[in-house]
């Protein structure tokens, strides 16, 4: 039933689907049809498994998790009240869940620099650094992803969220404020923090 995680990312958020409609697939899911349960995964999985990946830093850690999200998802079904969308809960059930994973694990891996240049698009020190096409420009990007992994890592886990979920993942502040289960204004102040977080991180290298 849990299909295999697309292992390549997408920095492009697709178009949300029609949560009426959703609510009709986890009624018909309940009721034991698991195709309507494969129609909610194979819309959602790839944007889980992105937002996992930039948490955890490793392929496998990000395919494993979330297909566990959406496991624990479908057993949890029957307690699935409505009150948010399904999108916003199976969100919430992959974060607490990384978040619970990245609390026992000890070893930190790379993140993709692809994965990150999302990022770069919004500091324009980093679109000019990332623009100059030279005979040095791998390895500069080598060095880059290396500071970006690190710097990322530094922050705490809620703020390494919020950047993944709005920079990267693409959404909204009332979305994020669903799923890590704040108010808005804490949302927005843990993103300010973050990035000014970041760039101080990255002031050195980038000077």
């Amino acid at each position: 039933m849990i299909t295999e995680m697309a292992t390549a990312d997408s920095r492009e958020t697709p178009p949300s689907p029609d949560p009426l409609d959703d609510r009709r697939l986890v009624s018909l899911a309940r009721d034991g049809d698991l195709s309507a349960y494969d129609e909610l995964i194979r819309r959602y999985q790839e944007r889980i498994y992105a937002t996992i990946y930039h948490m955890t830093s490793n392929h496998e850690d990000a395919n494993d998790l979330a297909q566990e999200s959406f496991i624990k998802a479908f057993q949890a079904l029957p307690s699935f009240k409505g009150d948010s969308s399904f999108f916003t809960w199976v969100y919430r059930i992959a974060v607490n869940k990384t978040i619970n994973f990245l609390k026992q694990r000890k070893n930190r891996n790379m993140l993709s620099l692809n994965d990150l240049d999302v990022n770069a698009e919004h500091d324009p020190d980093l679109v000019e650094f990332v623009s100059h096409n030279t005979p040095r420009r791998d390895v500069n990007l080598s060095e880059l992803q290396e500071k970006l992994n690190v710097a990322l890592q530094k922050l705490s886990e809620d703020h390494r969220l919020v950047i993944t979920l709005h920079d990267i993942q693409g959404l909204s502040h009332e979305e994020i404020s669903k799923i890590m289960g704040c108010n808005v204004g804490t949302v927005r102040s843990r993103l300010f923090y973050a990035r000014q977080q970041m760039q101080g991180l990255m002031a050195d290298y980038l000077r």
